[in-house]
């Protein structure tokens, strides 16, 4: 887990709003995906990058869950999550990519329980009409690939790092929630392409930034939802010689859950959840083709096997 999560009681919960209540001076609520999610804390940059991030929602509506996120030396850095209300207090992050993904994790948490809409933390196209899903642990290349295959006049983007699926008995639909994305700045270095969307950023002391893709492939390039009829798993192993091999539903349902299903964001762990998101999966996986993507050779050897997969032409 990259952070700590602690659930807590209601009656916990109005004791950490009274305490803080007075440091709320920066608030803002998001559409995340029908979610209405706000965002409350003392921290103006961190209002500004989340605005960037987010869809706006209108402030006359009354949130489904909230953000708390703030500084206390007091407190540990952790995340104190309270499911009834869906309030999530978020202790002295200063890496801006936990916090959306909390605020991602609080939405899925909801959509999972109350309407049968589930989470993927991963990556999503569509390529020629067709949805191709990304899905790996944390440092294995999924926004690296992700952005690869976005830069073939055949693809749209429809999310680098988190979607949402409603299953259907025909093909399941995969769809975005973030404005814009979250991009560590060294994908320049990587895909030539994007240097002047980097360029013209300002990176944070993370060396990310919050950035509108469309500025380098154009306001088309990037949609709403899309079918998925490709899954590709992601792993680093240097042991293993292969770089790509087709998977079975059930091999690839073993690699998930031995991965904690690739989400680290997971606000609430229990049996219950744990049976749903697994019940999810193998779903998914049943519909879609599904490879296993070995990124242990350079981006570019893999992108051409990901894009041979696909049907797509060599870069």
């Amino acid at each position: 887990m990259a952070y700590k999560v602690r659930l807590i009681s209601p009656e916990q919960k109005e004791g950490l709003f009274a305490r803080y209540e007075e440091r709320f001076h920066f608030t803002r609520k998001s559409e995340i995906y029908g979610c209405c999610i706000k965002l409350l804390t003392d921290n103006e940059q961190l209002r500004r990058t989340w605005e960037d991030n987010f869809y706006a929602s209108s402030e006359n509506l009354r949130s489904h869950g909230r953000v708390i996120a703030l500084h206390d030396p007091k407190m540990a850095e952790e995340v104190l999550y309270e499911p009834l209300t869906r309030t999530a207090f978020v202790f002295n992050f200063t890496y801006y990519g936990y916090i959306k993904s909390v605020a991602l994790a609080v939405a899925g948490d909801i959509l999972e329980d109350q309407h049968g809409i589930h989470s993927v933390h991963g990556a999503a196209l569509d390529i020629d009409g067709k949805g191709v899903a990304l899905i790996a642990p944390s440092k294995t290349g999924k926004t690296t690939h992700s952005w690869g295959l976005l830069r073939d006049q055949t693809a749209r983007l429809v999310t680098d790092d988190w979607f949402f699926v409603r299953l259907s008995d025909r093909k399941h639909l995969a769809f975005g929630s973030e404005k814009n994305c979250y991009v560590d700045g060294n994908i320049a270095s990587i895909w030539k392409e994007f240097a002047p969307l980097v360029d013209r950023a300002k990176l944070d002391d993370s060396e990310r930034a919050v950035v509108n893709v469309r500025w380098i492939v154009g306001p088309t390039a990037v949609v709403e939802m899309t079918t998925l009829h490709h899954i590709l798993l992601l792993k680093r192993d240097r042991t293993d010689e292969r770089t790509v091999y087709q998977m079975s539903a059930e091999e690839a349902l073993r690699y998930l859950m031995g991965n904690d299903f690739c989400n680290p964001h997971q606000l609430v762990r229990n049996d219950r959840k744990q049976g749903i998101r697994t019940a999810f999966f193998k779903r998914l996986l049943e519909r879609t083709e599904v490879h296993m993507i070995n990124t242990v050779p350079p981006p570019e050897e893999t992108q051409d096997a990901i894009r041979k997969i696909l049907g797509m032409r060599a870069q």
